[in-house]
């Protein structure tokens, strides 16, 4: 292989820029050369698909590290202190340190032969959360911007939505347990099936009741989802006796300071009847939960912690994979290559992309991972939603769910809540059937949406549904 020296402005070869440098570390570095182009110093080579061992052998020049030496390869980049690269096998790809990739001249600008076992060489960078709002900013700008156009048509309903207080829980239950009770004594012409139907439906969020899962016989039991976020409390109350497996990728604690990953695994897999007065939030109730940290508690990682996140999900054979992140940009070599490994071993990836209103970005715009749009209450895409290579869309305005503790609840808006939608639902549909895997998951989820008057970039293949 050919290849030209580097560019000298380039920040490989920093010594902050190992495989072994935790996300501080790099940022700091990033920081401190001034580089605006967000990337961390280190490389990612993706092999052909069928380089087979190939692949290793051209590395062998370097001390490497195979993800496949770690238990269900669980490997956490501050374990490879005297590594040059990572290896993961599930996804075909390494992680090259800076200062490996300086001195083996693997640079972006580096000339890849035909006969390499390489397919491409690219710079890594940072990644952060897909920009969801938290309860504690919901009054941010772009919520206004939502609020003002989701509730047009229900005046008066959203202060009380937006305070998710247990008074507003408390009314909402006493409610629906009224109307309950005057469909039980009046039958109104329905059978009982179908009045337990209606009443456990009005016992659900709207973001439930709009995807039909309320009355879907599904609970995601036998099914393992990942959640590719910034963590998780498992110790909420409402998880209790759940099947939790936890890796953190970013060296910090699995725990969920911020609320994000928590929010998100409540809407993919929380409980089917969370403790009065609250609300059925939760799709995938029996669902196995595999939580990957691969955002710090600053919200914000690499694409080498989301990656190595992915090569564990596919490695414990996770038919649905979420990760609500976002990056700027077009398509990525590396996250349409990771896409489409995870789909060849029957794993669906399932990415938000940025609550900007603007084009879709990464990973989400790679055309092997199924993207998402946010809808509002009226089923209209939010101005927040991107635009672009959408393949369907849920609800993602006010969404409730759970939270850490102490606040164990909390209702926020963004792309990545109608992406856990789309996950908790990939999920039950992949319940019916073990051949519903990989592209035959995504195919049965777009013929089986719900369909909107909106043009295919804003809503895909429309309003995704329970089975």
């Amino acid at each position: 292989m050919a290849r030209s020296d580097m560019q000298n402005d380039a920040p490989e070869g920093s010594s902050a820029s190992r495989v072994a440098s935790s996300v501080d570390e790099l940022f700091l570095a990033a920081l401190a050369r001034g580089d605006d182009r967000f990337q961390t110093g280190r490389y990612l080579v993706t092999f052909k698909e069928g380089a087979g061992q190939s692949g290793l052998r051209y590395l062998e020049a370097m001390r490497v590290a195979h993800a496949g030496d770690f238990e269900g390869q669980a490997v956490t980049l501050d374990q490879l202190s005297d590594a040059d690269a990572l290896f993961l096998p599930e996804i075909n790809m390494a992680l090259i340190g800076g200062q490996a990739a300086s001195e083996h001249k693997l640079g972006e600008q580096a000339e890849i032969a035909s006969d390499s076992p390489i397919a491409s060489i690219e710079p890594e960078y940072f990644v952060f959360a897909d920009g969801g709002t938290s309860g504690s900013v919901v009054e941010s700008g772009f919520v206004e911007l939502a609020k003002s156009t989701t509730f047009e048509s229900l005046p008066g309903f959203t202060e009380s939505l937006y305070q998710a207080s247990n008074s507003y829980l408390r009314g909402f239950l006493q409610a629906t347990e009224t109307i309950a009770r005057e469909i039980r004594k009046t039958g109104n012409g329905h059978s009982h099936q179908e009045i337990e139907e209606e009443t456990e439906a009005l016992l659900a969020t709207w973001g439930l009741k709009a995807c039909k899962v309320p009355t879907s016989r599904r609970s995601g039991a036998g099914i393992n989802i990942a959640v590719l976020a910034n963590g998780f409390d498992s110790g909420h109350p409402d998880f209790v006796g759940r099947s939790i497996v936890s890796q953190t990728f970013v060296g910090e604690p699995v725990m969920d300071l911020n609320g994000h990953g928590t929010h998100m695994i409540g809407t993919a897999c929380g409980p089917l009847s969370p403790a009065d007065p609250t609300p059925r939030y939760g799709i995938g109730y029996q669902t196995s939960i595999y939580v990957a940290k691969v955002l710090t508690n600053s919200m914000m990682g690499t694409v080498a912690s989301v990656l190595t996140g992915i090569n564990w999900a596919i490695a414990n054979r996770c038919p649905v994979i979420f990760a609500p992140l976002a990056m700027a940009g077009g398509p990525s070599a590396v996250f349409t290559a990771a896409g489409k490994a995870a789909l060849n071993k029957g794993c669906l990836l399932i990415a938000g992309s940025s609550s900007a209103g603007a084009s879709v970005g990464a990973p989400a715009n790679s055309p092997t991972i199924l993207s998402v749009a946010a809808l509002n209450q009226n089923l209209q895409p939010t101005p927040f939603s991107p635009v672009g290579k959408i393949d369907m869309a849920a609800p993602g305005v006010d969404t409730f769910s759970s939270w850490p503790r102490p606040r164990r609840y909390a209702t926020i808006s963004g792309i990545a809540s109608a992406t856990a939608h789309v996950a908790g639902c990939a999920a039950l549909w992949a319940e019916t059937s073990p051949a519903l895997r990989g592209i035959r998951l995504w195919q049965k989820l777009q013929n089986t949406a719900r369909g909107l008057p909106f043009p295919a970039t804003r809503v895909g293949a429309g309003l995704v549904q329970a089975p």
